[in-house]
């Protein structure tokens, strides 16, 4: 009896960090979409006289060192935050899942450049790399998005170009071949689809390290500029009032962290349903 009740206990878990991941993802959702909705107060509108208040009923999360309501600039952060975050990984997909396909069907020296390339690209830690790209290009939105985006592109490019090898030799197409398909397509019809099916999980999974990316590297102000609201901007902005005024600093780096668990429990939640796994 107790055996059973535990296991149902175990069981019961997943299924509520999941439900709880993905109303938490439904809030930051309406607050990218529908900040104004959410807070009545203006992010960027500085009221010297009430700085640094401490959290209370008119500022659930307290002000910030310029008087601005910190859960206001939270909200509208996760704006910048999220679609930066989205943006790098739609550039990771587009750009490693073509590089993945070509490799995979042109096989010889065009793969062996590919796969090579990508390996350089490996070869560096992800934030690094990033941090290299900005050096180079210099700081702002979308050099932040382009250096978040080359640094992801090995994980799709590897995963479309292995999918890609396993599907041209396929029984299946072997048999589309014998039909007299044009190459195009068979690659359209048969070969693509499969060789990209992975991507949306992996793409998942990957949005949470592009988000802990995006808050870093804006933290050293190598993304959006002040006045910003930006989860890591504001990280770089409360560290000199930790001891006074810890909640200008503490709260962004909450939102994050539960940002990033939640897209992560979504993401291997996904991932075990699509390996036939129990999620």
């Amino acid at each position: 009896m107790s055996l059973s009740l535990s296991l149902q206990r175990r069981r019961s878990w997943p299924s509520t960090g999941l439900a709880v991941a993905a109303l938490f993802l439904i809030f930051v959702l309406l607050a990218v979409l529908f900040p104004s909705l959410i807070s009545q107060y203006d992010p960027l509108s500085a009221d010297p006289i009430n700085a640094q208040l401490p959290p209370s009923a008119a500022h659930w999360l307290g002000t910030d060192q310029l008087g601005r309501d910190v859960l206001t600039r939270i909200i509208y952060g996760s704006r910048y935050s999220m679609l930066i975050s989205i943006a790098a990984m739609a550039v990771a997909v587009t750009v490693g899942s073509l590089l993945g396909l070509l490799a995979g069907l042109a096989r010889g020296a065009l793969d062996e450049f590919i796969s090579r390339a990508v390996d350089v690209i490996s070869a560096f830690p992800d934030l690094l790399l990033a941090l290299m790209l900005i050096a180079f290009t210099g700081p702002g939105t979308t050099n932040l998005i382009f250096a978040l985006g080359v640094a992801s592109i090995p994980r799709f490019a590897r995963v479309v170009r292995a999918q890609t090898f396993v599907v041209m030799s396929s029984g299946y197409v072997e048999q589309a071949r014998t039909f007299g398909l044009t190459r195009r397509t068979l690659v359209w019809r048969h070969v693509l689809p499969h060789a990209i099916a992975h991507v949306p999980v992996l793409a998942t999974l990957g949005l949470g390290t592009a988000i802990i990316g995006t808050a870093g590297l804006s933290f050293l102000g190598m993304g959006p500029q002040p006045p910003t609201a930006e989860w890591g901007l504001m990280l770089a902005e409360g560290r000199n009032y930790l001891r006074n005024a810890w909640w200008i600093g503490v709260w962004p780096g909450v939102a994050i962290t539960l940002t990033v668990v939640a897209v992560n429990t979504v993401g291997r939640h996904w991932q075990a349903r699509f390996e036939g796994r129990q999620a």
